[in-house]
């Protein structure tokens, strides 16, 4: 294969792969930077030997994810309150874009934090992704059986912890913009008719701007919290529709600065989950 036929399928495989290291590692950057060294592997090995170049891609940005996802779990023990996924938003440079699976929603994202490296690696490549065990065998380095085994253990965990979604995305979105709209008009009446009773709001600030230390647990208290963020904000607050890590969400606007991405769950008509990125680390690439 020619250099120039070996990149124009790079780059046309290259989304999907981005959305496999992410999927592994909930962040744009860091999956940018694995599926560039594996770009930069491929160029200096022998494709003689390489019969499938997409499976070997695959496996390659699998195995340097699970690398990144190791150091990564140290770094994230020390993070400054909650630690969030940096959120893909709709739109933005075609160059850029990310395939992301329809499950990698933000909340779900979290929950697979819970999970160690390997079980994790393990779930998204055969159960997100659809890689067979010998696959995701040779991207953990383990017998396709003890990969079998992984990937169990973490469908049972994330059966047990991830969220319920059973609206469709009209409704969804009818929702979302409900709390936009009672959220700028300070409607705290209008917003606990929205949140489920045991609603848990997560905000990221990194420690580099201000945001709640913990998470926020039950309606009355996210409401408070929601509300007096917009009075804090003052009349310069505002809120725009758009779609988050495949759902509908909200992008949070000073002025015409980008300072926070919203991430609902809704289930039963009501949100049961809000997860808001402020880090501005993590903002820079939608600005």
């Amino acid at each position: 294969m020619s250099d120039e036929a070996l990149a124009a399928e790079f780059t046309a495989i290259r989304p999907r792969l981005v959305g496999v290291a992410y999927g592994l590692l909930g962040s744009v950057d860091e999956a940018d930077d694995v599926v560039q060294d594996a770009w930069l592997r491929l160029v200096h090995a022998d494709r003689a030997q390489i019969r499938d170049i997409t499976g070997w891609l695959v496996v390659t940005v699998s195995r340097l994810a699970l690398d990144v996802l190791r150091s990564a779990r140290v770094r994230r023990e020390e993070y400054v309150g909650p630690w969030l996924p940096e959120p893909v938003v709709e739109g933005g440079d075609p160059a850029e874009r990310v395939t992301l699976d329809e499950s990698m929603s933000m909340a779900m994202l979290v929950v697979l934090e819970s999970l160690s490296p390997a079980e994790r690696t393990a779930f998204v490549l055969h159960d997100v992704f659809g890689l067979s065990f010998a696959e995701v065998g040779r991207a953990v380095g383990r017998t396709p059986a003890a990969c079998r085994q992984l990937a169990a253990r973490a469908r049972k965990h994330v059966s047990a912890r991830a969220p319920r979604f059973d609206v469709d995305t009209v409704e969804h979105r009818k929702v979302v913009d409900a709390f936009a709209e009672a959220t700028g008009g300070r409607n705290m009446d209008a917003l606990l008719a929205l949140l489920d009773p045991d609603v848990v709001l997560v905000s990221d600030g990194g420690g580099v701007v201000r945001a709640a230390r913990r998470p926020i647990f039950g309606a009355a208290k996210v409401a408070r919290f929601v509300v007096g963020t917009a009075e804090r904000f003052g009349a310069r607050h505002r809120l725009r529709p758009s779609t988050v890590n495949g759902r509908p969400g909200l992008l949070r606007f000073h002025g015409d600065e980008l300072v926070g991405v919203m991430s609902l769950t809704v289930s039963g008509g009501r949100i049961t989950e809000i997860d808001i990125v402020m880090n501005p680390n993590k903002l820079r690439r939608l600005k």
